[in-house]
């Protein structure tokens, strides 16, 4: 395959082998996963509560409280040990907490304690297995791939969000929810399976930092002098710690609103995994990421949860779902990969590790903030007050970029038939290039 048709092709990571293979351990997980979330907020809203918003909020908070804090430190050993033995510690312990969860609902004494220290557990691996993770990718393929890996993860992601809340929706109705629970704690041996089964020889390791001391700050004075990975930063904060906290809103529309079941509650989380697999498949064709797509994915959020706030039917509120779903991933997507292709190899790790410590480590004060804001002023609040936090982002942002980046935005018709109004979002260095391949410049 030619290096042009490569970055064509949306599946054009697959044709690496270790790549392939550790795609195909992940998808199984992530079905797991998504299953897992499903059971899990099921088991605190209905069964351990009597449909707490705040104690699932808190749930949701401490799965990811721990990250902020160890991240740094999880990306230095990300960048001080082989990424791959990292993982296969961290998935392995990850596979014993769900383990330990799926024991304590079977034998019937689960109590809302042990999901709060569980899943703080969880958090705490987690710290060092999704820094790690993400720079693994760009070990795994060429740079001229890495957007398209980035993707195809999240098509793996997605593809499994499909299947796995509409699954564990029926599974919950019929048997409860330890099932759900077994089969996530079983779903981590695919991906030590396809981690052991990659061959080292293929994998391109970044150098490995051979002295501890100093790491952190190495890392943060890295960050700090790069302005444009800090507002890309910036931007995935707010989405992460106001505007995704579907396992909340989600759940609250669902049963307290709509007056929903198990099932229907479930089958949201498939639904909007048609919007994200459809964003995750075209972040897959992308040669690059670029500003426009940021600041529109941006926007578009921010647009569709505020119709999604206010969706006066189960129905209606579930079409909405797919095109939030679209927005959401697509913003994700291109700024993980804005990030990973704009850090040096040797830094990528803790890079990253701050990438998601921003990204995900926002939910402890997100989660817990969005469950008492639905207590006090109702289901549909939790989704407003998202929607307010990424449309003053997006403004201030789109300001910033006008300003340092020489980003424009403009109204303008179309051509051809309809001839419909859109907004045009460009750079100066984009309009250069433009201008000279119109007056036969080179380009």
């Amino acid at each position: 395959m030619s290096e042009a048709t490569a970055r064509r092709s949306t599946f054009a990571s697959l044709a690496v082998p270790n790549y392939r293979i550790f795609f195909t351990g992940a998808i199984v997980s992530n079905v797991g996963t998504w299953m897992y979330r499903v059971a899990q907020d099921w088991l605190v809203l209905t069964i351990l509560t009597d449909h707490s918003s705040s104690a699932l909020g808190l749930v949701t908070g401490l799965q990811f409280l721990p990250i902020p804090f160890l991240a740094p430190y999880a990306g230095s050993i990300a960048d001080r040990f082989p990424k791959r033995r990292i993982l296969m510690v961290s998935q392995a312990l990850l596979g014993f907490n769900a383990l330990a969860m799926f024991l304590l609902v079977v034998t019937g004494s689960v109590e809302l304690w042990h999901v709060f220290v569980l899943a703080f557990l969880t958090g705490v691996v987690t710290a060092f297995d999704n820094p790690t993770r993400q720079a693994f990718v760009s070990e795994m393929v060429p740079l001229n791939l890495v957007s398209n890996a980035v993707g195809l993860n999240s098509a793996s992601f997605n593809s499994a969000r499909l299947l796995g809340p509409g699954l564990a929706g029926l599974m919950i109705a019929a048997w409860g929810v330890a099932p759900a629970m077994a089969l996530n704690a079983a779903s981590f041996g695919a991906v030590l399976l396809s981690l052991a089964l990659m061959k080292p020889e293929l994998l391109t390791p970044a150098p490995l930092r051979k002295n501890g001391k100093g790491a952190v700050r190495e890392g943060l004075r890295y960050v700090w002098r790069r302005p444009d990975i800090m507002v890309v930063m910036l931007m995935v904060f707010v989405l992460g710690t106001f505007g995704m906290n579907f396992q909340i809103t989600n759940a609250l529309m669902a049963t307290k609103v709509f007056g929903k079941g198990a099932g229907e509650y479930g089958l949201l989380g498939s639904i909007m995994a048609i919007g994200t697999l459809a964003a995750a498949l075209v972040a897959a064709r992308r040669e690059r990421p670029r500003v426009r797509i940021l600041l529109a994915s941006l926007g578009g959020f921010a647009v569709c949860t505020a119709l999604l706030g206010a969706a006066p039917s189960y129905t209606a509120f579930a079409l909405l779902l797919v095109p939030t779903g679209l927005c959401a991933l697509t913003m994700m997507t291109c700024a993980n990969a804005s990030v990973q292709l704009a850090s040096h190899p040797e830094v990528r790790g803790r890079v990253m590790a701050l990438y998601m410590a921003i990204f995900m480590g926002g939910t402890p004060l997100g989660a817990p903030l969005v469950g008492w804001i639905g207590d006090v002023f109702g289901p549909r609040w939790t989704i407003w007050a998202g929607s307010l936090a990424t449309g003053l982002t997006f403004v201030g942002v789109t300001v910033w970029f006008m300003v340092h980046r020489g980003v424009r935005v403009r109204l303008r018709r179309g051509w051809g038939r309809g001839r419909r109004w859109r907004f045009d979002v460009w750079t100066t260095d984009e309009v250069r290039a433009a201008t000279s391949s119109a007056e036969g410049g080179v380009h």
